[in-house]
């Protein structure tokens, strides 16, 4: 994909935007979320070493056990209360927030709250 035609899309073009200005580090790594129509993902990044430490998806076995769907704002708070519980048993306390274009709003944003509430800070 070439710079116009990623551009094109205004939420491509918010993600350029905010990666240039955002990096994981060992010490605070990246929490990055993306969302499609059905499915909501999470994961902690390690920019320095490329490793991805913690994820966690509307698709998985945890997620699937308490019936929830993964469209919902309520599937997106069971995705961020994984995400922060996996991130505090690897010794993750504190990320930097990478929201990958989408508006900090409605499931992003709940996610974010839940990973708040469980004791990550950004």
């Amino acid at each position: 994909m070439d710079r116009k035609s990623a551009l094109k899309n205004p939420r491509n073009a918010r993600k350029k935007r905010i990666r240039k200005k955002l990096f994981g580090t060992s010490a605070r790594p990246r929490l990055t979320v993306y969302k499609s129509n059905k499915h909501i993902y999470a994961q902690i990044i390690d920019d320095q070493r490329g490793h991805t430490l913690v994820a966690a998806s509307s698709l998985g076995k945890e997620f699937k056990e308490q019936n929830k769907k993964g469209s919902n704002i309520g599937g997106a708070e069971i995705v961020g209360n994984l995400i922060a519980s996996k991130a505090l048993k690897e010794n993750i306390e504190r990320v930097v927030f990478d929201r990958n274009g989408f508006l900090y709003h409605g499931r992003v944003k709940a996610l974010a709250e839940a990973v708040r509430q469980k004791g990550i800070s950004f």
